[in-house]
């Protein structure tokens, strides 16, 4: 079982193999270097630890700027303690921090995670000489007892991967090319809120999304097909992202989902959307029978998609 240290805990001295970074979104390029990670810790026979930031440094460092996360800490915690690791390391980054150059950082690994080997991430930089090199560590490792080694690059079907690569196919809608990207789809976790109550007129009666973490994207306005986890239940369902011009009512987004053969109240209660496919963008329809239209195609293609979903996890 993975334990999650904090910034108070501390790892006997020389015991760990580890890595450092963001790791938002976990993609492909993370499970890449967590497999790498794994195997040379079982080879020296040590423990694997990941050591990411409870706030992404630009966060803490240019607060109101626009940089958007795909995952909570939480989820990211979560997805990582997932994939065998021995520790993950949460260290809170602060100013103070930052001003760390990276022998700094790895005097830090060293004396408090342990760090005995330090696996770098390919074209991963860290500290703040950030015209440091891999041969900078490597001269940094030489110095302080540790043995520094650069990942292997990801070169499966969906190279290049990176964090930014998937915020940016989020951002324009591509949701399924940000699941290949991360081997999974984009997850929203928010909570059932009272919205306008327009979808249940037309035959449509949708939950309003709320309560989101703002600083996590939000994928292009449209109509997505979607998984929904609510009431502890998993089911079908599609997504409208946007300011329903249609029904006029006004520019707040919101983000409203008809869940595919239910419909009990939960108002309150914690939800989370998989985003699988996007099918259409937002635009004003020309009245309210050409809405339910294109709703009910929205759905038959919705379920389409997502029953050739279930069909490849069987």
């Amino acid at each position: 079982m993975t334990k999650i240290l904090q910034n108070t805990d501390r790892l006997p001295q020389g015991a760990v193999v580890a890595t450092i970074g963001m790791f938002d979104g976990v993609h492909q390029g993370h499970a890449t270097l967590i497999d790498e990670l794994r195997r040379q810790a079982a080879a020296r026979g040590l423990k694997s630890a990941v050591i990411t930031f409870a706030h992404h440094p630009q966060h803490v460092l240019r607060p109101g700027g626009d940089l958007r996360m795909i995952m909570t800490l939480d989820q990211r915690v979560k997805q990582l303690e997932s994939m065998g690791l021995d520790y993950v390391a949460v260290m809170d980054f602060t100013v103070e921090l930052s001003r760390n150059t990276s022998l700094d950082f790895m005097r830090v690994m060293q004396e408090q995670w342990g760090v005995k080997v330090l696996i770098v991430g390919y074209n991963h930089r860290f500290g703040h000489d950030r015209d440091a090199t891999f041969a900078t560590y490597v001269e940094n490792g030489r110095k302080l007892g540790i043995e520094v080694m650069k990942a292997p690059e990801y070169l499966g079907e969906f190279a290049p991967v990176s964090s930014t690569i998937v915020r940016g196919l989020i951002a324009a809608g591509k949701v399924d090319d940000a699941c290949n990207c991360m081997g999974r789809p984009f997850r929203l976790s928010g909570e059932v809120v009272h919205g306008f109550h327009n979808g249940r007129g037309i035959g449509f009666p949708t939950a309003n999304v709320g309560n989101l973490d703002p600083l996590v994207i939000l994928p292009h306005t449209g109509a997505y097909a979607v998984m929904v986890e609510v009431a502890g239940r998993r089911m079908q369902g599609m997504v409208n992202v946007g300011h329903r011009p249609t029904l006029d009512n006004g520019r707040q987004l919101s983000i409203e989902v008809n869940i595919f053969g239910f419909d009990d109240d939960i108002y309150g209660m914690p939800i989370t959307l998989e985003f699988i496919k996007f099918l259409r963008l937002e635009f004003k329809m020309g009245s309210i029978d050409e809405l339910r239209a294109q709703l009910t195609t929205d759905r038959d293609r919705s379920i389409a998609i997502l029953n050739r979903l279930n069909t490849k996890l069987l």
